[in-house]
């Protein structure tokens, strides 16, 4: 007995119907099997596809068969590069009705919602996030990028840094603050020149890097948003007496709608939580600021 794509296929005439039928070819005794197809009448003739001869089993997957498995991968493959894609205008305006947080999100997992397009043009720092519980959370991550960067370092960078992300009623504070702190002595403390120039023939390494975000309270206006980091830190170069290292820390920040973005009102800094070192072996130092020049960083959204 041979099996088609159709069920048996014996010497008499089709009968059409779906089910078991017994006859009689002879001395054999037969039954055959006719499995109703997904479209169309059931009790239709069904195709038949080639067969390598008499008893032969099925040369090849029929033409309909074949094209159904190639519509179905296609559509697959469209379906995941929309869902990469971050979805349309109908997905965000989802998230945004639920608060910018879809039903499956947890603090550390994507919700799928493009980052901001805007950038501020003399800091290059990301603006335009939303008055959401996820906006929060993309603007004090990427403040805290910038806050943690090389760039506050150089006084007039870093008035730049304060001024964007900074709420105004708190600028002149931390603008103050932080003049005070970047001085040479903590310059020299990081194997930098008095004036917080690098040293020739090194790479001054200073990266914030967040792992996940955390909204502790949100309303329309006002929100604290804690930002778990690693972070690099160090001269990369021969002979270095401060090499890069990594450290573990988590920054706590206060956010004020401003109208248009949210600003920074307040942030404060704590070490941890920070996880066993690995076995990896340390990179010399002309890796570590080849990496460094090479890599550039990410516009954090959630």
């Amino acid at each position: 007995m041979s099996l088609g794509d159709d069920g048996y296929s014996g010497n008499g005439q089709d009968s059409g119907r779906p089910g078991g039928e017994y006859r009689d070819y002879g001395d054999r005794h037969l039954t055959r099997t006719r499995l109703p197809e997904g479209e169309g009448d059931p009790y239709a003739p069904a195709r038949r596809g080639g067969r390598g001869g008499r008893g032969g089993g099925r040369a090849g997957m029929s033409s309909r068969n074949l094209v159904t498995v190639v519509g179905v991968v296609v559509l697959l493959i469209a379906a995941i590069a929309f869902a990469n894609r971050g979805g349309g205008d109908s997905a965000s305006d989802d998230s945004e009705k639920d608060g910018g947080r879809t039903a499956s999100a947890q603090p550390t997992v994507p919700t799928g919602t493009r980052p901001v397009s805007g950038r501020d043009a003399a800091t290059g720092i990301a603006s335009g996030f939303a008055q959401t519980e996820q906006g929060a959370q993309s603007a004090a991550s990427n403040y805290a990028v910038a806050l943690g960067s090389s760039d506050m370092f150089a006084t007039n960078k870093r008035h730049d840094i304060v001024k964007t992300v900074m709420a105004p009623a708190s600028v002149d504070k931390y603008q103050g603050t932080l003049d005070q702190a970047y001085s040479s002595g903590f310059f020299k403390s990081l194997g930098l020149n008095e004036d917080g120039s690098t040293p020739k023939g090194y790479t001054f390494v200073s990266r914030t890097i967040p792992v996940g975000t955390k909204a502790t309270k949100f309303s329309k206006d006002v929100a604290t948003v804690e930002v778990w980091c690693t972070g690099l830190l160090g001269l990369a170069g021969e002979g270095s007496t401060k090499p890069v290292t990594t450290g573990w820390f988590t920054i706590t920040m206060q956010l004020t709608w401003t109208g248009s973005d949210w600003k920074a009102s307040d942030h404060s800094q704590k070490d941890g939580p920070a996880p066993i070192g690995g076995d990896v072996p340390a990179s010399s130092a002309e890796a570590i600021a080849n990496a460094v020049n090479g890599y550039g960083g990410f516009t954090y959204a959630r």
